[in-house]
């Protein structure tokens, strides 16, 4: 899954240590930024390149599922060609490729730039965590945990934020080149910074067949959850052959990687149960908090009139507590019961969802924000122990596995949650226009009330429903809030199934 832990080659220090940590660590935040950036500009791509939003939410899915599929492959890339050369090539395509994406002129050349994004960024997440704990000198790795922590933390925050002032100000291609000379100068920091540091390789063998299996079936997974609305789910015959393509090709690749001598993907870990517990947990609770931030802005562009920018800011604003509560939750996860502090924070999680519930048509930016804000502290006691806990329960060989395949069942549940939360919204929605209209009873006293104020008939008949989508699309919203809180709580729960580690987690990833 993600490169083994290698004996540190020689640590840096005073200020090309800075530098370097810096360097690695922004490649960190540049990967999980992109993964949030687009949210907020999801509308504005679909309006530019002529597809409908639905059709637009594949440049947020298509680069999840991508990166999910290279998570995997880090530890062979590594082992093959050297973690440093990996992540410098990865470091520097990732700057090429976005700017291809800023350049694309139709939404299947951005999906295939998104696509290349996610291949190349899936293994700067799990390479820089690892290369800054060799960097830096064991006495001072809670340090670079933190470094690790604080990029994985903010790119989903700073996301919303610079996506709608770009996508507003400049252009939406700008959320896409803006991070060209970021990643160029940070790839030739890092080169130049750890430049005579060994960087050991040696004989590596891929998993080929478990690695087609993996792209076969998630592939025909996400895409039945993508377009299984655009066309009636199951009375498709395309669907339905992408569902049996989905099961048949997971069931294949459970088989033959439990049975592999040096599987792709080691499900054996599953044996462990504090593993388990927290994995699912990890997937769960990620993938309820990420559908919460894809659909908040996307409700407040189309029915709020909110702009890009504003969604970013409505979004965004849980970072300020983020930051400051941090540090406090790293402390604490040393000191207390992480499956405690696990539970507490995604119940927490929850509890800002419902808050949502309460929402309504007249709802201001200020009474929004309040949920928001809250959400971070909450946030940082999720995201903090989870995957400490996922690999307390496994052996030290196992330990670098176990933190890939954690984070790969993250961002797949990340991938689809976005396309079940976008399938659920839509679904409500019609539904409760259609009940809607079947409730109302004086539609022609309405109409003929607006034509006796001065409208025509035609204009007062496009009011009236305008009011009714503008509605059905509110409680849709309220729906899917309501949804994604229940997986919430059912997400606390699962901490506890976890035996209770022996000593104070490893926070920094299995390194």
């Amino acid at each position: 899954m993600t490169a083994p832990a290698l004996p540190h080659a020689g640590p840096l220090a005073g200020p090309r240590l800075l530098v370097a940590a810096l360097a690695i660590g922004a490649g960190n935040f540049l990967v999980v930024l992109d993964s949030t950036i687009a949210n907020v500009s999801v509308p504005t791509i679909a309006g530019s390149v002529g597809v409908s939003v639905s059709q637009g939410s594949w440049v947020i899915t298509s680069y999840a599922v991508a990166e999910a599929i290279t998570v995997p492959l880090t530890g062979w890339l590594s082992r093959r060609f050297g973690a440093m050369r990996v992540f410098l090539a990865c470091y520097f395509a990732f700057a090429a490729i976005s700017l291809l994406c800023g350049l694309s002129q139709s939404l299947g050349m951005l999906i295939a730039g998104r696509v290349l994004l996610g291949l190349v960024g899936g293994p700067i997440m799990p390479l820089s965590q690892m290369l800054l704990m060799r960097i830096f000198p064991p006495r001072q790795a809670t340090v670079a945990s933190v470094i690790w922590a604080m990029t994985t933390l903010i790119g989903p925050i700073a996301g919303p934020i610079l996506g709608g002032i770009i996508c507003d100000g400049i252009g939406w291609p700008w959320i896409f080149h803006i991070k060209v000379p970021i990643a160029l100068i940070g790839g030739a920091l890092v080169f130049l910074t750890t430049r005579g540091l060994p960087d050991p390789t040696g004989k590596a063998r891929i998993d080929a067949i478990g690695l087609a299996l993996l792209v076969l079936w998630v592939g025909a997974l996400q895409i039945m959850l993508d377009e299984g609305r655009n066309h009636d789910w199951f009375a498709a015959t395309e669907i339905k052959l992408l569902a049996v393509v989905a099961v048949v090709g997971f069931l294949a690749f459970v088989i033959y990687e439990l049975t592999e001598a040096q599987p792709i993907v080691d499900l054996r870990i599953f044996r462990h149960r504090g593993f388990t517990a927290a994995a699912v947990t990890f997937a769960g609770g990620f993938g309820a908090f990420f559908a919460a931030i894809v659909i908040l802005p996307l409700w407040l562009q189309q029915n709020m009139g909110y702009t890009a920018t504003w969604a970013g800011y409505a979004t965004g604003i849980m970072g300020i507590l983020a930051m400051i509560s941090a540090p406090i939750v790293g402390k604490a996860t040393e000191k207390f019961d992480p499956r405690a502090i696990l539970s507490i924070g995604i119940l927490g999680l929850g509890a800002m969802t419902a808050w949502r519930m309460g929402f309504n048509s007249d709802v201001t930016f200020a009474q929004m924000a309040w949920p928001t804000l809250f959400t971070g502290p909450f946030m940082v006691m999720f995201f903090v122990p989870v995957t400490g806990l996922a690999i307390a329960s496994v052996t030290p060989e196992e330990q670098a596995n176990a933190a890939g395949l954690s984070n790969f069942m993250r961002t797949l549940a990340g991938a689809f949650a976005t396309s079940l939360v976008q399938t659920g919204w839509a679904n409500s929605a019609r539904v409760n226009q259609t009940e809607l209209v079947g409730a109302m009873h004086n539609n022609a006293e309405v109409i003929a009330g607006m034509v006796a104020g001065g409208a025509s008939p035609e204009v007062a008949v496009a009011n009236l429903t305008r009011i009714v989508e503008h509605q059905s699309v509110l409680l849709a919203t309220l729906d899917m809030f309501a949804v994604i809180t229940v997986v919430f709580v059912l997400a606390a729960l699962l901490p506890w199934l976890a035996p209770k580690p022996k000593g104070p987690i490893d926070t920094s990833g299995a390194h």
